[in-house]
């Protein structure tokens, strides 16, 4: 199915309600998760078509940031190279990179502590076709996240608040 990349917000919240999760109170990061796979294997309309692009990728990202009251969080984002935007005439032309982010926010727990210092604060972002060879990559960098004690224990944490972002980042 393909989406135009507009929607994404829209489309990816609705696929949260089905999963039972309501987007800004997610309270259980594994359905959040499942929903977030679902919404990855869906196709974009309106990203960079250049076959050697990183037009559409995902990353699992944690640890603590200033711009959320300093508190844990625990981050699935979609990054996409969006080519029908700006003037494509100008001869610096280039997509622009938009970030969806679905962000879960955690008290400071005892299981939490050193999720914000560990050595590595993702899993690197994937920028595999959707289909197996995305669904290969989702279970791999889950596997990567689960490697680190802190970044285990916030998926089986109650998140105390969460939110979706869509905007550009360049």
């Amino acid at each position: 199915m393909h989406i135009p990349w507009r929607t994404s917000l829209d489309v990816i919240a609705e696929t949260l309600r089905r999963h039972g999760i309501e987007p800004a109170s997610v309270t259980n990061v594994e359905p959040a998760w499942v929903a977030f796979a679902e919404f990855l294997q869906l196709d974009i309309d309106g990203i960079d078509p250049a076959p050697d692009s990183d037009a559409d990728g995902f990353i699992i990202q944690w640890g603590r940031r200033s711009w959320n009251d300093d508190r844990l969080i625990l981050t699935f984002t979609r990054q996409l190279a969006i080519a029908d935007v700006g003037d494509h005439d100008d001869p610096y032309w280039q997509p622009e990179l938009w970030q969806l982010d679905l962000e879960m926010a955690f008290e400071d727990e005892a299981d939490l502590i050193g999720l914000d210092s560990l050595d590595v604060h993702n899993t690197g972002f994937e920028f595999g076709p959707t289909g197996p060879v995305r669904a290969a990559a989702l279970a791999d960098a889950r596997a990567k996240a689960q490697r680190h004690a802190p970044v285990r224990a916030a998926w089986i944490a109650a998140p105390t608040s969460s939110g979706l972002s869509f905007e550009s980042v360049c």
